[in-house]
């Protein structure tokens, strides 16, 4: 009986030190959530946009919620989210204005603040592997009408830009009451971000048309008569036509074409300027 009580003793005494030993492990819980993303950039598409920013520092996030609002100081609301930097949102209506913020989350369910870099993007048509012939031979298939999406005759009230082979010198033609510019060599349309503020064609004494010389593998943006910015990336010069891939902003007086820009030009046009 002794015995028994002996042992029973020495059991307790154990439990007791083994009891207190994990006792004096406090178990940790994390409830800090991640640093809010950085540096996130738009790209500009047909009916859609595409975010990129950069990856989170902490080791233990999760993915990223993507928030969208009609304006910078607005509500958010959130429409999806990724386990990766980037994020198409598929549910952008050309035209449109859509304000956008990231947050970061962890294992644990901790999300940060909202992004504060100000992301603002305006989705607008694009098409690829367009063709126009010289108006020369070709009159009324030489324009082409970002507004209807449409080849047009060169003469055309519509006719945006006209193909001119010219004994052999191409150049792309604009009427006076439009504007163009060469923006150089590109890899391919989307490498121009946005209409540029000065540098356009001037009109020539004498002449009723502005041009440019058209070289392929080079993107130009045109200023159109209504008050619209379009870009157009020549990738075929034949003697006959021109081969190109175009985007064209449907919202008036937005030089947006890729990502947002806060600049504004006075037109001289007689468009009132939104």
């Amino acid at each position: 009986m002794k015995r028994s009580a002996k042992y029973l003793a020495m059991f307790l005494t154990a439990g007791l030190f083994l009891f207190a030993g994990c006792s004096s492990e406090v178990m940790e819980f994390d409830n800090i959530p991640p640093s809010p993303p950085r540096n996130i950039v738009s790209v500009t598409g047909d009916n859609c946009v595409d975010l990129y920013w950069d990856a989170s520092p902490e080791r233990d996030v999760a993915g990223y919620n993507i928030y969208v609002s009609d304006s910078y100081n607005g509500k958010y609301t959130l429409i999806g989210n990724t386990e990766y930097n980037y994020y198409t949102d598929y549910d952008a209506v050309n035209g449109e204005t859509y304000y956008y913020a990231v947050t970061a989350y962890d294992f644990n369910g901790n999300e940060s603040e909202l992004s504060t870099d100000v992301v603002y993007d305006t989705p607008r048509p694009e098409g690829f592997g367009q063709a126009i012939f010289d108006f020369h031979r070709f009159p009324e298939n030489a324009g082409y009408s970002f507004s209807n999406y449409a080849v047009t005759a060169f003469n055309s009230d519509y006719a945006d830009f006209f193909f001119d082979n010219d004994s052999g010198y191409y150049y792309l033609d604009v009427w006076e009451d439009t504007d163009i510019q060469d923006m150089g060599k590109t890899n391919s349309i989307y490498d121009i971000s946005q209409a540029p503020l000065s540098g356009w064609v001037t009109l020539q004494q004498g002449d009723n048309i502005k041009y440019v010389e058209a070289i392929e593998g080079h993107t130009y943006v045109i200023w159109t008569w209504d008050n619209h910015f379009a870009k157009i990336r020549i990738s075929l010069i034949t003697p006959q036509r021109i081969i190109f891939d175009w985007a064209f902003q449907t919202a008036e007086g937005n030089p947006e074409l890729k990502a947002k820009t806060a600049a504004v030009r006075t037109v001289h046009k007689n468009v009132v300027k939104h």
